[in-house]
């Protein structure tokens, strides 16, 4: 008796014991015309819906028709109240925790399990980390379904093993076959011969480590630029069998990375071979965006490059995290739950026992205390190397141009143009403008009191010299404009865009090609210019490249990103010098960079020294006499009074903790508002708009992840009462000011 029963793989049970519950799974999915499967018939799902109170796995009956396809990692169809929604299996069981009755999968909507399993760890530690939800992570890690894409066989896809059905999208057991292998990279160092500890970064890389390091990156000759050194250490860790993730800002960081790899021996992967790298943006399309993703979900390609949400690639064997200029705003996603690339990438360099290396010009405060604290290494140039390979900086502040008389008041002084002049007889100028369009603010002719729209109250612009003023905010066109304080009607400028200073350099040098970079320009964003006199007039962020470097660059306008009310003000505008420096030749090659304006004293300083370092460790004391972030763990609600309060009100604060707020919050999102939902039958038609306040709940380092859950429960709370106004919680904000 018990071998039969064995041999049915029936489990054993005393007289008078309720049955497995298993066994009533498959009762209960019979009773519903639905034949489980005998083995795991639990299938653990995560639904897709935003609502805080559902970020859990809700368990479904895996019916027998699907149980070759619905594997974990598959995308689903589930039945949740009256409506299909769409969800990833996470894993199947034997039993489930639920004790009545439970729905069947609808379908799978594809067997590729697109949702790797060190993927579906990191998601939920973010989740964690940010106070979201596994739903919300997962929409940014995993790239829309291509049906086409995922239905192709190329050559190195392997032959499916007898059993399951071998249609399009069907997951299948496969067995190794012959593929054609890209052949391994030339090891090489040259890029990061001139730092301390960098050959024995890449020697650990090689070796299959897992060091962490802070790396300060300087300019250099070609083939030794930030580009090379990355290629060089991914090509390390393919050589040592693993596989490499490299994250930047921008498509334009992309193809500098993709280029320096090829040169590397990193070839681009190609459908049917195995090895090489992949870019992963969303630029390419989602055919091409969904390959890459695949090869690299299938162990095809070695290296994957990309932008934001490539942190979430499912590399094979992952051996080095890279996230080159953390401090750029790119690098934060727009939609909660507001994760940054640099946190993302060392969870995952922990989870999985990788490299991680966080590089930049700059240095950011966070990437300061990563070093201080020791978990990860500086990897710098000595002084002597940093004077080599840098240009000459000169600060032409207002006490500088003193003996310049009344030119020194002008935007463009007289030094500033005779740089100009000199530099342009050998090569290109780069002249870095911190604002876009033409006059970006204007004010009053008589009074100068900023001139602004009568409908809205914002700011007025203009486009071009002989246009219409326009309000930058609704866009309504301001004719017979008048003052409101002293009625004249004239306007003058009082912020300079890129537009209007390439019009005032094309009258200041005639004869001398202008040339306009930036997100606004008539000609875009330019990837490279030659190297040939010309003019480059480019907005921050914009600068393109120049292949033998700049002969020169002025940066206008120092105090306008260096006294802002930011945390980070003197950072990113340093990180920002730095970029459009990076770009010139060295002081040996008779590169020159002006810093043109009265900018804050300590970002001037560091970019003379060209020492970013010693401004974040500075930056990293103030803070932590502060109490102000990397220090502690701060959580900004942002909201309508009332949501704000009753959110803040049911956190249960961990020891140390407290709460600064809520206070309105000042700006343009004050003037604009946040809608309120209107209600009752006769509803106005035009929205109501309430005031946003602001309140920070922080506590101590050690105490952060107690106080991040704490703020997702009482997030579940208002979710799940269906809490009305509007709140948006983010952790850690670049800005809480």
């Amino acid at each position: 008796m018990e071998t039969t029963a064995a041999s049915q793989g029936e489990q054993l049970t005393l007289a008078g014991l309720p049955t497995p519950r298993a066994a009533s799974r498959r009762a209960a999915a019979a009773r519903r015309g639905v034949e489980a499967a005998e083995v795991l018939p639990v299938a653990r799902v995560c639904i897709d819906l935003p609502p805080a109170h559902l970020d859990r796995p809700f368990e479904y009956v895996v019916p027998a028709s699907l149980d070759a396809s619905a594997q974990p990692g598959a995308r689903v169809k589930v039945r949740f109240g009256a409506q299909d929604v769409d969800g990833y299996l996470l894993e199947r069981t034997q039993t489930a925790e639920h004790e009545g009755t439970l729905a069947p999968l609808r379908r799978v909507v594809s067997a590729e399990p697109v949702l790797a399993p060190e993927v579906r760890v990191l998601a939920r530690a973010v989740a964690d980390r940010y106070a979201g939800t596994l739903a919300d992570v997962l929409r940014l890690a995993i790239p829309p379904r291509h049906a086409r894409v995922e239905g192709e066989r190329p050559a190195a896809r392997q032959q499916p093993a007898p059993g399951p059905d071998d249609g399009e999208g069907a997951q299948v057991e496969v067995a190794p076959v012959e593929v054609d292998r890209v052949p391994a990279p030339q090891l090489s160092a040259t890029a990061w011969q001139p730092y301390r500890g960098g050959p024995a970064f890449l020697q650990h890389l090689t070796a299959g480590g897992a060091p962490r390091a802070v790396w300060s990156a300087l300019p250099g000759p070609a083939g030794e630029r930030w580009p090379d050194a990355v290629a060089q250490a991914a090509a390390a860790c393919v050589v040592g069998g693993r596989g490499a993730l490299v994250v930047v800002p921008d498509a334009r960081d992309v193809a500098q990375v993709c280029d320096a790899l090829d040169r590397a021996g990193v070839r681009a992967w190609v459908p049917g071979t195995q090895g090489g790298h992949v870019r992963l943006l969303a630029e390419d399309g989602p055919a091409a965006r969904y390959r890459a993703f695949l090869a690299a979900l299938r162990g095809q390609a070695d290296v994957v490059v990309g932008t934001r949400a490539a942190a979430f690639a499912p590399v094979a064997r992952l051996g080095l995290a890279v996230c080159w200029d953390d401090g750029d705003d790119l690098h934060v996603e727009p939609r909660t739950p507001h994760p940054h690339v640099r946190e993302v990438l060392a969870l995952r360099a922990v989870q999985q026992d990788a490299a991680f290396l966080l590089a930049g010009y700059g240095r950011t405060v966070e990437a300061q205390a990563l070093v201080e604290s020791g978990w990860a290494r500086e990897v710098a140039a000595d002084r002597a190397v940093v004077r080599a390979r840098t240009p000459q900086v000169r600060a032409l502040t207002s006490v500088e141009l003193a003996r310049e008389g009344a030119s020194a008041g002008a935007r463009l002084p007289s030094a500033a143009t005779r740089l100009i002049r000199e530099r342009l007889a050998v090569g290109p100028v780069l002249v870095q403008v911190p604002r876009a369009g033409y006059l970006p603010v204007v004010a009053c002719e008589r009074c100068r009191t900023v001139a602004r729209c009568t409908g809205c109250h914002g700011a007025l612009a203009l486009t071009s010299a002989d246009a219409v003023p326009q309000c930058q905010w609704c866009g309504r066109l301001a004719t017979g404009w008048r003052c409101a304080e002293c009625g004249a009607g004239g306007l003058r400028s009082v912020r300079v865009g890129s537009d209007r200073t390439a019009e005032e350099l094309g009258r200041a040098f005639p004869g001398v090609p202008v040339r306009v970079s930036g997100a606004r320009a008539a000609g875009g964003v330019l990837a490279s210019v030659p190297d040939s006199p010309s003019l480059v007039v480019a907005t921050t962020g914009a600068e393109p490249v120049c292949a033998a470097g700049y002969a020169g660059a002025v940066l206008l306008d120092a105090a306008v990103g260096s006294t802002s009310e930011s945390l980070s003000a003197g950072e990113q505008a340093l990180r920002r010098w730095l970029a459009a420096a990076a770009l010139v030749r060295s002081h040996a090659e008779g590169g020159v960079v002006a810093l043109v304006g009265d900018g804050a004293p300590a970002p001037t300083q560091a970019l003379v020294r060209w020492d970013p370092a010693g401004l974040a460790a500075r930056d990293l004391v103030e803070r932590a006499e502060l109490a102000l972030p990397p220090v502690v763990r701060v959580v900004a609600v942002t909201g309508t009074r009332e949501a704000v309060q009753a959110l803040v009100d049911r956190i249960d604060l961990p020891p140390g903790g407290g709460v600064l707020g809520p206070v309105p919050v000042t700006g343009d999102s004050q003037a604009i508002g946040v809608a309120r939902r209107p209600s009752g039958p006769r509803a106005p038609t035009q929205e109501a708009f309430d005031p946003q306040v602001r309140a920070l709940v922080r506590a101590p380092l050690g105490e952060g992840p107690g106080l991040v859950r704490a703020v997702a429960a009482s997030l579940a709370v208002r979710s799940a009462r269906r809490e009305g106004g509007t709140v948006r919680v983010q952790v850690d904000p670049a800005e809480m000011l």
